[in-house]
């Protein structure tokens, strides 16, 4: 595995984005945080399209979503690690 399917930004994000087309459910991504370029597996529980967000940990109704180091909203509904975020469970604090 040496091209990354799943981009992180910041150590303090809960979520990354998959930045591949066809990503499977049951895929072990390689997810990098490009703010010092580590790298972990994760496996993704659904089919994901590119641009959406996957959960890097347990987040319950309520929970603020963390990505690019900010608070872009919170969820609807509870997602595990590995889970689709958009949406269907997550919702901005704009409006």
């Amino acid at each position: 595995m040496t091209i990354p399917q799943l981009l992180v930004h910041d150590h303090k994000d809960n979520v990354g984005v998959v930045v591949v087309e066809g990503l499977s459910a049951g895929t072990e991504m390689l997810c990098v945080v490009t703010h010092d370029n580590s790298d972990f597996v994760l496996t993704a529980n659904a089919d994901i399209a590119i641009g959406h967000k996957v959960a890097l940990k347990p987040l319950n109704k309520g929970d603020t979503v963390i990505k690019y180091g900010e608070d872009i909203g919170f969820m609807t509904d509870p997602v595990d690690v590995g889970d689709h975020l958009h949406t269907h469970n997550c919702k901005t604090k704009r409006w």
